[in-house]
């Protein structure tokens, strides 16, 4: 929910848990432990010992200059003292100065592995600067030492749930609890994690009795309107994101989180106050300028609603609710052509999103795929069959699709003949498995073999009609045969949001002289394909190659 610094625990407590680790030896003989887990029985460590316990008396009674120093000097003389290293990054980061601190832990841990204390330190740090594979290592490690340490759990469980892995993350955070029943940071900590995992209900408790017992914990009040909101109580959301802003002015999120709020109840110059205060941060912030704009157009300002859409549509031309909102402003102040225009991008858009190319296998592929394409290019063609079959166990996944992958994967990777063979061996295992014709006729197009395309892929729509892979490529087939309207009609079927079929769609309406619809298509290609050059390098002369210099120039300053 929150930022990792703002939901880690101060770093006061950690501080004081050190420095009693650094005073525990000299409330024994001389004798006993000097550095955590560790003898010190030598009367020259027990000296050293000493002069630790001078700086800290110093750095206690607020000279903490003076207790630096001390500790520099001895650092001079014994450079590979861990109590006084581990004492150094202490009074780092009591001087605000953590980056050094976390590299003063860092070298402690080198000299002493197994000091648990440090572990917790170098893991909180690590964890605070994003690192979040590491810290759980070192606190997994701490935790072997300490295994009731509730601080270290705590962190784990952060460390976890950044991670993705919100199962464990919700099983330390309980662990840190049992170790610290009484801790409002843990309860709110538990009380986020219970929400994350979809309990809501019993999380926002948590985090109230948390803000009861500590009303300044960090965030609380954002937990709670954020939790509040999952729980569809707008009001109860606006009352403490209201509260969060006010403890934190400059806080983004929160002020994020109430501008949603208030849109939710309708609350448009509230919501227009707060989206603006955004602005002010992160300038071009398209969320920030879309809610904006609707706020405009809820508001009644119609060109300022006009203004902050189309600057969201320059920076982000996928954000298809612009359309729909300009659509609006435009027919309040009356400009019927431009409110129709963008009512149809709307809606050519929304087609295009809903009835997106049929290519569920491919997403789910995706985890896969790099892993598959490198035993490839290995030559362990079995290995990476089986990471298929390991993949796709318990689902309808055959052993024809995944020779159909790997044919796929040996194409990409420029192996044609290899390709072709699994592409060949998946349909004799299965004559309707799909994809291995559409892939075949792929290749051929790349070829120049135009009625080896066409054969291929009408042989993939005779197994399966609506797939819309084989019906944008028969779309591309009749584009370069030059049969315009057939080209239009397979491109137009297949929804396609490939920014290249788009660009022949577009130049196909052109020829068959459905202007209107070559525009909205064009518009299309270039959200699209706005970041390939080369694609709209091309759409911009194809546009002025058939008159329409004025949407040409238009995309070319939205590319600015």
């Amino acid at each position: 929910m929150a930022g990792v610094l703002q939901q880690l625990k101060t770093h006061s407590w950690l501080a004081n848990h050190l420095r009693a680790v650094l005073l525990l030896p000299l409330l024994f003989a001389a004798g006993k432990s000097a550095v955590l887990g560790q003898s010190a029985t030598h009367p020259a460590e027990s000296a050293l010992m000493r002069q630790i316990q001078q700086a800290l008396s110093l750095d206690e009674h607020g000279d903490r200059q003076a207790a630096m120093n001390l500790v520099l000097h001895l650092l001079e003389q014994h450079p590979n003292f861990e109590p006084a290293i581990k004492l150094n990054g202490l009074l780092l980061e009591e001087a605000g100065r953590r980056s050094e601190a976390a590299a003063a832990y860092e070298e402690a841990l080198k000299l002493a592995p197994n000091d648990a204390d440090v572990l917790l330190k170098t893991g909180a740090y690590k964890l605070a600067a994003g690192q979040k594979e590491e810290a759980i290592t070192l606190l997994q490690r701490c935790l072997k030492i300490l295994p009731g340490d509730g601080d270290a759990q705590y962190y784990l469980a952060q460390a976890y749930h950044l991670n993705g892995q919100d199962d464990l993350a919700l099983t330390a955070i309980q662990l840190s609890l049992k170790a610290e029943p009484h801790n409002a940071s843990v309860w709110q900590k538990y009380g986020e994690l219970l929400c994350v995992s979809e309990d809501c209900e019993t999380g926002l408790k948590w985090l109230q009795k948390a803000r009861r017992s500590d009303a300044a914990l960090p965030k609380i009040d954002y937990d709670i309107a954020l939790t509040d909101l999952k729980l569809m109580d707008l009001s109860g959301a606006a009352q403490y994101a209201a509260r969060a802003v006010e403890a934190q002015p400059n806080d983004v999120a929160a002020l994020q989180l109430l501008a949603d709020v208030d849109v939710k109840l309708a609350k448009w110059q509230e919501a227009r106050n707060a989206f603006e205060r955004i602005l002010a941060f992160k300038t071009n912030d398209v969320d920030s300028l879309f809610g904006l704009g609707q706020c405009e157009l809820e508001l009644k300002n119609y060109p300022a609603a006009i203004d902050k859409l189309q600057l969201v549509l320059r920076l982000a031309p996928t954000r298809l609710l612009a359309h729909y909102y300009l659509s609006r402003a435009y027919a309040a102040m009356g400009k019927t052509d431009d409110a129709h225009h963008e009512a149809a991008l709307h809606q050519l858009m929304m087609e295009q999103m809903t009835f997106v190319r049929s290519v569920e296998s491919e997403g789910s592929e995706s985890p896969i795929t790099p892993r598959a394409s490198q035993l490839l290019a290995e030559h362990r063609e079995e290995d990476a069959l089986q990471l298929y079959r390991n993949h796709f166990k318990g689902t309808a996944a055959t052993l024809a699709d995944a020779y159909v992958f790997i044919g796929k994967l040996y194409l990409g990777l420029g192996d044609r003949d290899s390709g072709v063979r699994c592409l060949h061996h998946a349909l004799e295992i299965q004559p309707t498995v799909r994809g291995a014709h559409t892939y075949e006729g792929i290749l051929a197009l790349k070829l120049g073999d135009l009625s080896g395309a066409e054969s291929q892929f009408k042989a993939e729509l005779a197994n399966d009609p609506n797939y819309q892979t084989a019906i944008a490529e028969m779309g591309e087939v009749r584009y370069h045969q030059e049969r315009w309207s057939d080209a239009a009609d397979q491109l137009a079927k297949s929804r396609t949001m490939t920014p290249e079929l788009l660009y022949m769609l577009c130049d196909s309406y052109f020829h068959i002289g459905k202007i209107a619809d070559a525009d909205l298509n064009a518009e299309t290609a270039a959200a699209y394909g706005r970041n390939n050059p080369e694609l709209m390098k091309g759409l911009l002369a194809l546009l002025q190659r058939n008159g329409q210099t004025e949407l040409a120039r238009r995309l070319s300053v939205d590319l600015k």
